[in-house]
């Protein structure tokens, strides 16, 4: 089982682009959905956007006059971030994500933690800390805004296998495993190699989210919040930050 980082970094990262349908579209996609959430500067201009990937959130968010700080941990999809955002105010972070108070220039009036990141996180205790992290650097009446897939129903039998994306060249097939707090999730890669096919196979482990325990603890952490439904049949949580006193 390798770690996230691992993962992401030696198997998912090269693909990453490809299994989001390509770059346009998948920044289209990024684009609506920020037209949806009505999210423009209205206050300090900052915005943070966390496993910021190639970008699918930060340029847009750049485009609509954001001063951006986009943390990943994979040098690959920030390399491509980098290149896609020349001349954009977006500044590419290698680092984890918890540390991302670290690195802000500005009180962020736009947060956003999207795709599944949340769930790339160790435990429940962990995510309960960023959202303390988030409460802390962003500005009262701010948007924390957060996706992630619901794991919580375990897949049964032949349904563990989540056949992600093909084309005649590469199929991506996934295998999940349950555990209590965990889905172990198999990501499998087969690629034509001339008139042969290669395989690649790369494991790691995923948190558990209860949408209505990850509502609770923004709560409690200062967020009052609005569920609605993401893309790809993820979970939104829409988090607007409660006046401080």
């Amino acid at each position: 089982m390798q770690s996230v980082r691992d993962h992401y970094e030696n198997h998912l990262a090269p693909i990453y682009a490809w299994m989001c349908g390509g770059v346009e579209a998948a920044l289209t996609r990024g684009d609506a959905e920020l037209d949806a959430l009505g999210l423009v500067p209205r206050a300090t201009r900052h915005a943070v956007d966390l496993g910021a990937g190639f970008g699918m959130h930060s340029i847009p968010l750049a485009k609509r006059g954001f001063e951006v700080l986009a943390i990943d941990t994979s040098p690959e999809l920030l390399r491509e971030l980098r290149i896609l955002a020349a001349g954009l105010r977006v500044r590419a972070i290698e680092d984890d994500i918890l540390k991302f108070h670290q690195h802000v220039a500005g009180a962020p009036e736009v947060i956003l933690c999207m795709g599944d990141t949340l769930t790339h996180l160790s435990d429940e205790q962990t995510v309960e800390s960023l959202f303390a992290e988030a409460a802390a650097a962003i500005v009262p009446g701010g948007t924390f805004v957060l996706s992630f897939r619901d794991y919580t129903a375990a897949l049964e039998a032949e349904r563990r296998f989540v056949a992600v994306k093909n084309d005649a060249d590469r199929i991506l097939t996934c295998f999940l495993e349950y555990e209590e707090s965990h889905v172990n999730v198999h990501d499998l890669v087969h690629e034509r190699d001339g008139s042969a096919w290669r395989q690649r196979v790369s494991a790691y482990r995923k948190l558990r989210l209860s949408p209505d325990r990850v509502a609770a603890a923004l709560e409690r952490a200062g967020f009052q919040v609005r569920p609605q439904a993401g893309l790809s049949g993820m979970v939104r949580l829409v988090a607007e930050a409660k006046p401080r006193g």
